[in-house]
């Protein structure tokens, strides 16, 4: 057999196997479609065994059916089980799957695993795209609640610029941050710009819009009184 000859049989075997991978991956991607058609009915379970026909060989969808199982456990309360499928799934994508690291994340939060919460928030933070915030959003919370205002505002901004449009809550907890470090007129933009883009129906927003205002005016009322007690003292220090 000649060198050529073996070249184009090299080709027809490239392209049989070309062949079977596409229809595999028809084969598994319908395997997903269903789980899928379930979980739209709420059918957790039959679901579940949609995905687990995925074959670990389906690589990428492998991945996604790894995930789906990890929903549909969140969605039946099934949360340690869902963490076991969510982890799964990204080591399949090398760490990659920043869905699965915040949906991980989300679920840890739930069982109290606050540390590991975060790492997989952060992980989920490293690998979205430039328009999704969701994973910045989440470590700012957790930041909130260690009362770190510097570090969880520096998240919400990160996550309102990530954002693809809209984010009221983000800007609503950015001006909270803000409010708590006493840069009022900042928090009051932030809440203004939260109420409007809710179109004014943001409850949470409006409150904090107007607890913001009467601190700035108790504030400004008593800076007021503190000039004039200093300038009183300066007074009877002349009158000696």
């Amino acid at each position: 057999m000649s060198f050529r000859k073996l070249f184009i049989a090299g080709c027809l075997t490239l392209v049989v196997l070309s062949s079977v991978s596409a229809q595999t991956d028809s084969v598994t991607r319908l395997f997903i479609q269903r789980g899928n058609a379930k979980v739209a009915k709420q059918q957790y379970e039959a679901a579940i065994k949609e995905y687990q026909r995925v074959p670990e060989t389906a690589s990428e969808n492998y991945a996604q059916a790894l995930y789906n199982i990890g929903v549909c456990y969140y969605e039946l309360w099934r949360t340690n089980e869902a963490v076991t499928f969510y982890q799964k799934a990204v080591n399949v994508r090398g760490g990659q799957y920043w869905r699965a690291s915040y949906a991980l994340g989300i679920a840890l939060e739930d069982l109290g695993r606050f540390s590991e919460a975060k790492d997989a928030y952060r992980q989920a933070a490293e690998n979205a795209g430039l328009k999704e915030g969701l994973a910045h959003y989440k470590l700012g919370l957790l930041s909130a609640k260690e009362s770190n205002h510097a570090a969880a505002a520096t998240l919400f901004r990160e996550a309102i610029l990530r954002s693809d449009g809209k984010f009221p809550a983000g800007h609503n907890n950015l001006g909270v941050m803000l409010a708590q470090d006493g840069r009022f007129a900042e928090a009051d933009r932030e809440f203004q710009i939260a109420l409007d883009q809710s179109g004014g129906s943001f409850e949470d927003a409006a409150y904090n819009l107007k607890l913001c205002r009467q601190l700035m005016s108790a504030r400004a009322s008593l800076a007021g009184a503190t000039l004039k007690v200093t300038a009183n003292a300066a007074l009877e220090r002349t009158r000696r």
